[in-house]
């Protein structure tokens, strides 16, 4: 929607496009997020290395029906809340104004954690690729300046035009996973095995470990909500986009997680120990070649190139709900006019990330285990927070607005999802070294735990700050477009 500014001289867009995403457009997103061949060929062998536990289909299975639990309460709010600012919005909402901005404060955290660990794994794996097949060396972080690049420039496009990307990289890199775990079925040491399938597996030393690893392999699929602004019929489509990619995700990676393991004999986490993400590419090779391996090296990139955006288009997303609210300066709660993108949270992001690669090539640091990884385990560390106390956000919210919901959707499933993540997030805590492949005691294992901390202070703190300076702007916390900093007087501008 237009609004005029307190000087009355100018019209300023603040509004998303509307109706520019269907069912598919918004799963593309969801699942670009996930990185489907980026879990399948990285965190399910990294899984069976660090636990020693071969459970792992089961662990994603149950990591599934979990989360589908909590996308019952989860999506019966979103019909209610159309914001971009989703856990934000959601915990504004259910538990409280400082509690909601802690939690972007921490979302924020979060998701750049994700985006900005792509470029250091982008530009680390690339690097001997290049000089593989076309003799080129390249410094790391020249070729994830190409990968930002590309990102920038996509972020401050049409949404439908990211759509379409991720949509042409995503189908791509599902059909690599589904031809490569079929080929698995004919490799010569193939035997089917139950132990991946097994839930006795999940009760032994590392189980912790292995189930938060399963969650951040569904990183991504909360997020459909961010898209409810911009997707025809809310109402509908963000429901069945969310419970789509779930039940796509954790089929994908439960079948292919069996196939591997099963292919792979007896001595798997051995071998996943030895030969990292390599594992799932020469297993396929045993029947499909080294053209195939190539192939797949190819579109392992590309699979990060999709997250690379995915990512990118939700951080954008949330600063453009703090900026349209005040929370954030107004100047990120504008979007350009036509195509609707939130083009200064945009290139907020894009800075940042430009800051990030230049400062790891200059201080020489590891942009594989200190960026890639590190930062992997940072951003899911945060989402399983924030979906612990948005679960509880949405007994909160239903709690005072029943709002039609039946008993199933505003208190039983999600007072369920809530104990059942709150034990996934202790396990995560007292796993978090084996998380980080790090020992007990070392520095990960206690600064990313108090840095979100600090973040959900900080985001709290400023949150009774605006309720004492700009009470209209806390007043309208977490209502997006509906928000009383949006009246046409422009009032409490920053």
């Amino acid at each position: 929607m237009p609004y005029t500014t307190s000087a009355g001289s100018a019209r300023l867009c603040t509004a998303l496009a509307r109706d520019r995403l269907g069912v598919p457009a918004v799963v593309f997103f969801v699942m670009s997020a996930a990185a489907p061949l980026t879990v399948v060929a990285g965190v399910i062998p990294t899984g069976l290395a660090v636990t020693g536990l071969t459970a792992v289909a089961i662990a994603f299975l149950t990591v599934a029906l979990v989360l589908a639990l909590f996308s019952v309460g989860y999506v019966a709010m979103a019909r209610h809340i159309a914001n971009a600012g989703a856990f934000y919005a959601y915990i504004s909402r259910g538990l409280g104004r400082p509690f909601g901005v802690g939690a972007a404060w921490v979302a924020l955290a979060a998701y750049n954690s994700f985006q900005v660990a792509s470029y250091g794994g982008f530009g680390a794996i690339a690097a001997p690729l290049l000089t593989g097949w076309f003799g080129i060396d390249l410094p790391w972080w020249l070729i994830a300046l190409a990968a930002w690049l590309l990102v920038a420039v996509l972020g401050v496009r049409d949404v439908a035009v990211n759509g379409k990307v991720l949509a042409t990289l995503l189908v791509a890199e599902i059909v690599l996973v589904v031809v490569f775990s079929v080929a698995d079925l004919f490799t010569g040491g193939f035997h089917a095995s139950a132990a991946p399938l097994n839930p006795a597996g999940l009760t032994g030393t590392g189980a912790g470990a292995l189930l938060v690893m399963a969650v951040t392999g569904f990183v991504g699929f909360e997020q459909s909500v961010v898209f409810s602004e911009e997707s025809r019929d809310p109402r509908r489509t963000v429901p069945r986009a969310t419970y789509i990619a779930i039940t796509l995700i954790a089929v994908l990676y439960a079948f292919s997680a069996w196939a591997m393991i099963s292919a792979a004999g007896p001595d798997v986490t051995e071998r996943a120990a030895v030969t990292g993400p390599e594992l799932f590419f020469l297993l396929a090779a045993d029947r499909l070649g080294s053209t195939a391996v190539h192939l797949g090296h190819a579109l392992f990139l590309t699979s990060l190139i999709a997250a690379m955006i995915s990512f990118h288009n939700i951080i954008a997303r949330y600063t453009f709900s703090l900026g349209r609210e005040g929370v954030l300066p107004r100047a990120f709660g504008r979007t350009v006019p036509g195509t609707g993108a939130p083009k200064n949270g945009s290139l907020a992001q894009s800075a940042f990330g430009l800051l990030v690669i230049l400062a790891y090539a200059l201080l020489g640091w590891d942009p594989v285990v200190q960026l890639f990884f590190w930062g992997g385990s940072t951003g899911g560390l945060g989402v399983l927070l924030l979906l612990t106390v948005t679960s509880a956000a949405v007994l909160g919210y239903f709690a005072n607005e029943p709002a039609g919901e039946n008993l199933w959707r505003r208190v039983v499933a999600p007072f369920t999802a809530t104990a059942l993540l709150i034990v996934v997030t202790t396990l995560a805590i007292t796993n978090i070294a084996t998380l980080f492949g790090v020992l007990p005691g070392s520095r990960p294992t206690w600064v990313v735990p108090l840095a979100y901390a600090i973040f959900a202070a900080a985001g709290a703190i400023w949150a009774l700050t605006l309720r004492r300076t700009r009470p209209s702007v806390y007043e309208g916390i977490g209502w997006g477009a509906r928000s009383r900093r949006f009246r046409l007087d422009g009032g409490d501008q920053w």
